[in-house]
């Protein structure tokens, strides 16, 4: 029992959410592979999610592939339950599911505008909501919500995706001070430009005029998110924060 209750301590108990690809995928490995168990939140990728689980599994890593669409209640209750019900507990959500839209502002549909909203900040509502049950009775845990450059900058033909990512950062801000005295700490990521599928569509003289504004001169890697992200959760005694890694793009 002693061995049990060590092995629980040790090990926290993680959700996280668009797991399957980019920025999440490279959080999940992170993440395993520094002991936590980890629960990948996939809706549409499912081999990419299973492909992660498998490489993991085969190094002994925690792991667990749970499909839902966490933009609907219904689905988003369901992981966090999946998660509590299995470890009875969840130390960690990592709200990273989303979707993004280039398009001129006045042609934005109404479609487009709730498919934004309910992916990129409903989602974090949901789940959030749920999971913060748990961690106020427990009086511990760790919300980390990853936004966008364009949360606090603002991005032309992106206004939707731009101003959901900003209703994030609200979100975060807003919940940190609400949840900091039940020892539960929120904080958010706006990465700027990353290599992921979500910048497919920019052609490569597209990437070499963003490189050429980055004071780094070079697109960021998700395995820089994802060691921010460790760090947020092992850090005691920050909340509240949007921590933009962006190569200085904004300064």
């Amino acid at each position: 029992m002693v061995e049990n209750q060590e092995k629980n301590i040790v090990s926290k108990v993680v959700v996280v959410t668009g797991g399957s690809r980019g920025i999440g995928a490279e959080i999940v490995k992170t993440l395993a592979k520094e002991g936590y168990s980890v629960i990948l939140n996939y809706n549409k990728s499912e081999q990419c999610a299973k492909d992660v689980e498998s490489e993991l599994k085969k190094q002994d890593y925690a792991v667990d592939i749970f499909k839902a669409d966490v933009s609907k209640k219904e689905e988003a209750t369901a992981i966090i339950n999946y998660a509590i019900n299995k470890y009875g507990k969840i130390d960690v959500l990592i709200n990273n599911a989303g979707i993004s839209q280039s398009k001129l502002f006045t042609e934005i549909t109404d479609d487009d505008w709730d498919n934004m909203m309910s992916n990129n900040l409903t989602s974090a509502f949901y789940c959030t909501r749920e999971a913060a049950k748990n961690m106020i009775h427990n009086k511990e845990g760790v919300i980390i919500n990853i936004s966008s450059i364009w949360g606090i900058t603002g991005g032309s033909m992106e206004v939707h995706y731009s101003t959901a990512k900003a209703g994030l950062i609200g979100f975060t801000k807003a919940l940190a001070k609400e949840l900091g005295p039940s020892n539960i700490r929120v904080n958010a990521i706006a990465p700027g430009i990353i290599a992921t599928d979500m910048n497919k569509e920019y052609s490569k003289e597209d990437i070499e005029e963003i490189k050429s504004a980055i004071p780094l001169n070079r697109i960021g890697s998700p395995l820089s998110i994802a060691k921010c992200v460790k760090w947020l959760i092992e850090d005691d005694y920050t909340t509240g924060e949007v921590i933009s890694i962006n190569g200085g793009w904004h300064m």
